[in-house]
Parts: structure tokens; C-alpha cells; sequence
């Protein structure tokens, strides 16, 4: 009986882990929610912005929606006045994405730490991150 029920749990177990994988959000996946909010892209970018722009299309969209405009119910939007230097500087983003973060402005649930990212590679990311919010009157 116990021996049984040893290999229920395990079986439960087994399938919770699979469906976690299989629903975890992936960057080679395109977003496909709705944008939260209408985001303007600046005109040109440097080239670090548009490395940035590379960056965060790969690590960054699936959560966060094209060019940081949300992926309702998946992720918040970056482009909005709660993510302003004054209220997030860059040490905030920098510390997100490094060792995560514990949801605090939205119901999305905890952000995990991104490891796969180098420091130079997360500051071409705020590069464009900002520059994006610049150009939606976030400043």
C-alpha cells in the first residue's frame, strides 16, 4: 500500500513538472498576448540601443512583449511611468535580471534571474529600454 502510494506521488509529480515546463514562457517562443500598452519607437538607434534591441527580443519579449510593451497576462509592460529613472533606476534593472525579483507593482508572479545574461549584455538592454521609454515621455 505504501509502496503504491509512493508511486502516485511520484507519478503526480512527474506530470507537475512536465506541465510547468511545457507552460514556462521561452524566448525562442514569439509573444502572441496582446500588447498592454501602444508603444513609439525612436526614429534611430545607436548601435549599442540596437544590439539592445537584438538582446531583448531574444531574452526579454516573451515576458515583457515586443519592445517592452507588456504581454497581457504573461508580463508587464517596461515602457510605463512605474519603470521611470527616478522610481527604477538602471541598478534596478541590472539587479532583476541577475538575481530576480519579487512581484511588487504587478500579478504576474515573481521574476526569475536571468543567468544566461553578461553585465555588457543587460546594459545594452537598459540602452534600449530607456531609449524606448524616452521617446514614450518616460523619463
Amino acid at each position: 500500500m505504501a509502496a503504491q502510494r509512493v508511486g502516485v506521488i511520484a507519478a503526480i509529480v512527474g506530470v507537475v513538472a512536465l506541465l510547468a515546463v511545457w507552460a514556462w514562457p521561452r524566448a525562442d517562443v514569439p509573444v502572441t498576448a496582446a500588447a498592454m500598452v501602444d508603444v513609439v519607437l525612436p526614429a534611430e538607434f545607436t548601435d549599442t540601443q540596437a544590439a539592445g534591441a537584438t538582446l531583448f527580443a531574444q531574452n526579454c519579449a516573451t515576458c515583457h512583449g515586443d519592445h517592452g510593451a507588456g504581454a497581457e497576462g504573461i508580463g508587464p509592460p517596461l515602457v510605463h511611468i512605474i519603470y521611470e529613472t527616478s522610481h527604477h533606476p538602471d541598478g534596478a534593472f541590472y539587479a532583476a535580471v541577475q538575481l530576480g525579483v519579487q512581484a511588487h507593482h504587478w500579478d504576474y508572479g515573481n521574476m526569475p534571474r536571468q543567468p544566461d545574461l553578461t553585465e555588457g549584455q543587460i546594459a545594452r538592454i537598459i540602452d534600449y529600454i530607456r531609449a524606448v521609454q524616452r521617446e514614450n515621455g518616460i523619463f
